[in-house]
């Protein structure tokens, strides 16, 4: 069962990796006002949202505690990462506050995954 917990694990940072990365490709262009969000942001944070539940339930059927309140509070930062980004995926630019408030919901989810034992 370890395996399968670090396997996933591994896929829910490469698709963190993808989130940010494709808001550090882009921040250039926000300085601009022409920053958009690319499609590898919206598949990173999918991939985020599923390898997270499957997380949670190997950690479950593994008997390891999960803290419900971290995960529920990365739960709702994905969320509206998800939702700015799906909603605003096929716009050729967005809002400078809207582009932050990705950036920062994503830095603020990995933040937390790190800092929160």
């Amino acid at each position: 069962m370890d395996v399968l917990i670090h396997l996933f694990v591994g896929l829910h940072i490469v698709g963190i990796a993808a989130l940010l990365g494709g808001f550090l490709t882009q921040m250039k262009a926000m300085g601009q006002g022409t920053a958009r969000f690319v499609p590898g942001m919206l598949h990173g944070a999918l991939t985020m949202l599923v390898t997270g539940v499957v997380l949670v339930g190997l950690n479950q059927a593994d008997h390891h505690s999960v803290n419900t309140i971290k995960i529920g509070i990365k739960l709702a930062l994905l969320i509206v990462i998800l939702g700015l980004v799906y909603v605003k995926r096929d716009e050729e630019t967005v809002e400078k506050p809207l582009f932050g408030l990705v950036g920062a919901a994503t830095l603020a989810n990995i933040f937390i995954a790190v800092l929160w034992t």
